[in-house]
């Protein structure tokens, strides 16, 4: 796509994520004019990838004077640094923040992935016209992020809505452990052999992905549908302590396993409705997320813009 002309108002943001880094370049309405992406090397560091990026992002898009970074991880809001990532820890031992914003040469702001896909879901998806909002993301990891009066509810000290850290049964096992997208290709690979007749069967059982389980799932394969119908299940008993404890109004579920989408969301709103408390459940609207795998950095675009 050609440069972007100078007198457009720009905001830029950017997910970096445990495989690519993906950004977005909207208007002040929200719209896209244009995107990047480029795969995410964790050999190199992430500081010295992210300016290199922003840098050519301020050639690609035209220049812009603030950009929001959106990264999977608990901020600390009084440090601004990751104070815990499970799954690039490494940004908990670095500067992220600073080191960026003095090496890319740009106002640099850092958010919690959750928080910024929570926000643009809010704004500009599924969640446009409510006044508070539960968003749950279910990926490479599982997250979440409340949304109350059109401000993101952070706690005290920026950790709040750690949704894949809910305990689903008594044994203490966490949302986390069965509805990532690697816990659930494990779980399917636990039963791979159970059923013979799914299409899954003719692939080599160790190169199984999350997208070959929910295409054989979309291709109406019983056993890819049993499993993702089973993930709903865990999300939605989830959900169902949100709703009972907060009688949220909105509840929007997004990542890449939403791809699937009844065969999951049915299973989440059914498994949430019979857990709840009838009177809540009923004030409640579960949805599926709009804006898909540019939630994260249309989000942190928007939120960097208003910091």
């Amino acid at each position: 796509m050609a440069e972007i002309q100078s007198h457009t108002r720009k905001f830029v943001g950017v997910e970096a994520s445990t495989a690519a880094l993906n950004a977005v370049c909207i208007d002040d309405g929200g719209a896209i004019l244009d995107t990047r992406t480029e795969a995410f090397d964790r050999t190199e560091g992430t500081i010295e990838q992210l300016a290199r990026f922003i840098k050519d992002l301020r050639i690609g898009f035209g220049d812009f004077e603030t950009v929001g970074v959106a990264v999977p991880g608990l901020i600390n809001r009084e440090t601004q640094r990751v104070a815990f990532s499970t799954h690039i820890p490494e940004h908990s031992e670095i500067d992220l923040l600073n080191g960026v914003q003095d090496a890319a040469g740009v106002r640099t702001i850092i958010e919690n992935d959750a928080n910024a896909a929570a926000y643009a879901e809010f704004r500009l998806g599924s969640g446009r016209g409510s006044n508070n909002i539960f968003y749950a993301t279910l990926g490479s990891g599982v997250g979440g992020a409340f949304i109350f009066e059109g401000e993101i509810w952070r706690g005290k000290a920026g950790f709040a809505g750690e949704f894949g850290y809910v305990a689903i049964n008594s044994e203490g096992m966490r949302l986390e452990d069965v509805a990532s997208s690697a816990n659930i290709v494990r779980r399917t690979r636990d039963r791979f052999h159970q059923d013979s007749t799914s299409s899954l069967s003719s692939l080599d059982e160790q190169s199984i992905g999350i997208a070959d389980i929910i295409s054989a799932a979309k291709s109406e394969d019983d056993f890819a549908q049993m499993m993702l119908e089973r993930t709903g299940e865990y999300v939605g008993t989830a959900i169902a302590s949100v709703i009972n404890l907060l009688n949220v109004e909105t509840i929007v579920v997004g990542g890449e396993i939403m791809d699937a989408g009844y065969l999951v969301l049915d299973s989440i709103i059914s498994r949430a409705k019979e857990l709840s408390f009838g009177p809540s459940f009923a004030s409640t609207r579960i949805v599926s997320g709009k804006l898909g795998a540019n939630a994260a950095a249309v989000g942190v675009a928007l939120i960097a813009n208003e910091d």
